[in-house]
């Protein structure tokens, strides 16, 4: 099994963009939106759900309003202020378990809670697996390790060698689970002061985990002098830069209609780097590209 999983150290570099271009290219693959925060992947794939699944993850307290004695103990005693009227507010509940341990009635018990639901799914281009995480909720991490072993299994009853996943921002906890055990970081950065930065940080995650990455500096041409400064940063690691795209105002447009950008347009000044980059990745992975 190869695996692929595209990184950008902070958001709005063009990272599902470029996954979804990637979708659309030739080559068997399964696909994986990690960034289960802000899952986007599925505006550019209209996937067809054939499986669809609930995420249970943490805890949430819970009153007893036949037990309760109105103490007010628990309220007095949560850090969160998430007990009003002796009721516990979701969002605010941290599930740490204080008030139930406290309680003198026994009113108050821990409940498991649904966090989120996660997708198998069927696009034009292969198999999409996705999740959604609920309004408030956390442990990403651990849904995000959830997709990716659930597209690994996907792709091995398929038949199919490659999984390709568009990773969540950043370089915290969810990252860490798109990227620990990957065959190959994709890093897709801008030439901003902001996007070099955050390139550097999310490097410095790829060589602390042993993953191989390549670099994609999107819309170079808005600040040239950055593009060269990412490239000599680049050089002087090892890290090779794979492709260079340009801005274009029909990247942003082909967000709107839902289509990938080389379906939307054949203007090779703007396929012609996504394709290279996409040969690029699958030149390191030892995958046929077509």
């Amino acid at each position: 099994m190869k695996e692929v999983v595209v990184l950008s150290g902070k958001g709005g570099t063009g990272k599902t963009s470029v996954v979804g271009a990637f979708a659309a290219l030739p080559g068997r693959k399964v696909l994986s939106d990690c960034d289960v925060d802000a899952a986007d992947l599925h505006l550019l794939l209209s996937p067809t759900p054939r499986e669809e699944h609930e995420f249970w993850s943490g805890q949430v307290a819970e009153i007893d309003p036949a037990k309760c004695t109105r103490c007010c103990a628990c309220q007095e005693a949560c850090r969160f202020d998430a007990i009003h009227d002796f009721a516990v507010a979701r969002v605010g509940c941290e599930g740490c378990g204080l008030c139930a341990h406290i309680c003198p009635a026994g009113a108050i018990r821990m409940r498991e809670n649904m966090a989120g639901r996660w997708f198998v799914s069927e696009t034009r281009f292969g198999p999409l697996v996705h999740a959604r995480l609920g309004i408030a909720q956390e442990n990403s991490g651990k849904l995000v390790h959830l997709v990716r072993q659930k597209a690994k299994e996907t792709a091995e009853q398929a038949g199919i060698e490659l999984t390709v996943n568009d990773g969540p921002p950043g370089i915290g906890c969810a990252v860490i689970s798109a990227l620990s055990g990957a065959g190959l970081a994709c890093i897709v950065t801008e030439p901003s002061i902001s996007g070099i930065h955050d390139m550097e940080r999310v490097l410095s995650v790829c060589r602390h985990f042993n993953v191989p990455a390549v670099v994609c500096v999107n819309k170079f041409d808005i600040n040239e002098d950055g593009a060269r400064e990412i490239e000599r940063y680049c050089a002087g690691h090892g890290v090779d830069v794979v492709s260079r795209i340009p801005f274009d105002t029909r990247v942003t447009e082909a967000q709107v209609q839902g289509v990938p950008l080389v379906e939307y347009t054949d203007d090779a000044r703007l396929v012609a780097p996504v394709e290279q980059a996409w040969r690029a990745v699958c030149d390191r992975l030892d995958v046929a590209p077509s």
